[in-house]
């Protein structure tokens, strides 16, 4: 399998993230951001979602297995979508597995399957 066919569901045709896509991410980032969503397995985010350093080391704890280094840290806050207090925005989430996906597509397969998702995006058990 080649990475075009494994980042098909993935990315759409001009290579942005697939709507499907988003919304496992929408899921995903539901689990950790505050405020949290008033329906946890709806996609919906309330406006103003962040991944403060608790919910980053959380979700990164789930996915990795490790928290994200000091320098991985800063390097996201650095780059990627933040609050002005320096907190992680979905969009920066969104960012993040943009990057990733580009780059190593089986990486973000194997991330989607820790989380719960199938690879034709479908959730088939909570993580």
């Amino acid at each position: 399998m080649d990475s075009v066919y494994n980042a098909s569901n993935l990315l759409d045709e001009e290579g942005g993230i697939s709507d499907a896509f988003k919304n496992c991410l929408a899921l995903i980032f539901a689990k950790y951001c505050s405020p949290k969503p008033a329906d946890p397995s709806s996609s919906q985010l309330p406006h103003y979602a962040y991944l403060g350093p608790a919910g980053l080391d959380a979700w990164a704890l789930d996915t990795n297995g490790q928290p994200f280094s000091e320098d991985t840290k800063e390097e996201i806050l650095q780059f990627m979508d933040v609050t002005d207090e320096g907190n992680l925005t979905f969009k920066g989430f969104l960012q993040i597995y943009q990057l990733q996906t580009e780059n190593d597509p089986e990486e973000t397969w194997s991330d989607l399957a820790k989380h719960g998702f199938d690879r034709s995006l479908t959730l088939v058990h909570e993580s």
